[in-house]
C-alpha cells in the first residue's frame, strides 16, 4: 500500500483524481454566473414595473401591472432558489475534492465519501437546472404576453388613425 503524499506515481493519481471535481466546478460557476445575471435583470424589471404601479390608477392596466409584478417575484424566488443549490453544489464539488485527499491519506478507508458528494453536487446542479429551466418558462411567457398586448395596442391604434378624416 503506498503511503500518503509518497514520491511514488500513486500520489500523481491522488492528485489527478483530486483535480476532476474541477470540472464540476466550472460548470457549476458559469452557471452561477449565468443565474446572477438572470436573477439582477428579473429584479430591475420589477423594480422598473413598481415604479410604473405607483403611477398607475385602479382599472385594468393596474391589474395586469400587478399581475407582472407577482410573476416577477415568482422568477426572481426561482432564480434564487437555483443560486442556492449552486453554492451548495459549489461545497459538495470543494468536499469531493478534500475526500479524496482524505481518503487517499487515511489509506483509501473513506472510499464510499468523495463519491458521495459528488452525487450531492451533481443533483444539487440538476436542481438549479430545473429551477432556471422554470424561470426562463416564465421569462417567455411574460415575452410572449408583453408582445401580444403591444401588438394589439398597435392593431387598435391603427384602427382608431384609420377611421379618423381630417375636419
Amino acid at each position: 500500500m503506498p503511503t500518503p503524499f509518497s514520491m511514488d506515481p500513486a500520489h500523481y493519481t491522488v492528485i489527478s483524481s483530486m483535480i476532476t471535481p474541477a470540472f464540476f466546478l466550472t460548470a457549476t460557476s458559469s452557471m452561477l454566473m449565468s443565474s446572477n445575471a438572470r436573477l439582477a435583470r428579473v429584479v430591475d424589471r420589477m423594480r422598473v414595473d413598481l415604479a410604473k404601479l405607483r403611477e398607475t390608477p385602479q382599472g385594468e392596466q393596474r391589474r395586469q401591472m400587478e399581475a407582472r409584478i407577482v410573476t416577477h417575484r415568482k422568477r426572481s424566488t426561482l432564480a434564487l432558489s437555483a443560486l442556492r443549490l449552486l453554492y451548495g453544489s459549489l461545497s459538495a464539488f470543494v468536499c469531493t475534492s478534500l475526500a479524496i485527499a482524505a481518503d487517499s491519506f487515511l489509506g483509501y478507508r473513506l472510499a464510499h465519501l468523495p463519491t458521495f458528494f459528488a452525487i450531492i453536487g451533481v443533483l444539487l446542479m440538476f436542481g438549479a437546472s430545473v429551477c432556471m429551466g422554470r424561470e426562463a418558462r416564465l421569462g417567455l411567457k411574460m415575452l410572449d404576453l408583453e408582445l401580444r398586448e403591444e401588438l394589439s395596442r398597435d392593431t387598435l391604434e391603427a384602427i382608431d388613425g384609420g377611421d379618423r378624416r381630417p375636419d
